[in-house]
């Protein structure tokens, strides 16, 4: 029997929040990335800081061959992004479909219905988690999933319902990337409310803030102690000063 501390293990993320806040120019500050793209999300970063990509994927069958070739292939890469989860869902999507001979108009129709189809995307997404979790153990490598936002209505028997933010997926498929995760963030614009009574009106300086605690607002938790909202400027990594294994030197 072999018992001792675990190492430091590279971090598992999930960055979650609207369409232009920084989620991909955040994801591109962690060390030596290399971004997997089911949309092209990088044209605002500036091309000198604009990380190595993939070509853009046209179907599922090009995620898997991506993720094989980090997988078997020696490489200089210590992070990969998944840019993003929400885009490659339509990918899963079409593949299901387009799998069934019955040729269905809907996913709901996909598999004989009653759910059958979106169970299949769901086992999808937790096929690429798993393949990025095996590139996280065998080659320490950081794992980046970016997502878009949505909301849901949660409803518990002993409180009244509310809406948060979660990531913009069917139920079936959110596990893989919140329940799996070291840390979930959800970008945001820090908000100030003005006025008095009917008048109040929220405002914001455009400062972005990173949520990676747990709150009834919207999906996000860390392991790693963070308890306050994170500033996030673009061109830096503010999880650095949280996440032990960002501290390390990267390669050369």
């Amino acid at each position: 029997m072999n018992i001792e501390k675990p190492k430091d293990r590279a971090v598992i993320a999930t960055l979650c929040g609207d369409a232009g806040l920084g989620k991909t120019s955040l994801a591109a500050s962690f060390p030596n990335p290399v971004v997997i793209r089911a949309e092209d999300g990088l044209q605002s970063i500036p091309l000198k800081s604009r990380p190595d990509a993939f070509p853009v994927l046209e179907s599922a069958t090009d995620l898997w061959a991506q993720l094989t070739s980090l997988i078997k292939e020696d490489h200089k890469y210590e992070t990969l992004i998944i840019d993003s989860v929400t885009a490659l869902d339509r990918l899963f999507v079409t593949s299901i479909m387009e799998s069934d001979p019955k040729k269905p108009a809907s996913i709901n129709q996909a598999m004989g219905g009653y759910g059958a189809g979106l169970l299949a995307v769901g086992s999808l997404h937790q096929r690429l988690r798993k393949a990025a979790g095996i590139l996280n153990e065998k080659k320490n490598m950081h794992i980046v999933f970016i997502g878009h936002a949505d909301t849901e209505t949660i409803e518990l028997p002993d409180q009244d319902a509310y809406t948060r933010y979660t990531l913009r997926l069917h139920k079936k498929s959110v596990a893989p990337y919140i329940d799996d995760c070291d840390l979930v963030g959800f970008m945001k614009l820090q908000t100030f409310t003005t006025g008095d009574g009917d008048r109040k009106k929220a405002i914001s300086d455009g400062t972005r803030v990173l949520v990676t605690y747990a709150t009834s607002a919207n999906i996000s938790k860390n392991r790693y102690g963070i308890t306050e909202d994170i500033e996030v400027q673009i061109g830096t990594n503010p999880l650095t000063q949280f996440i032990p294994s960002l501290k390390k030197e990267t390669k050369q």
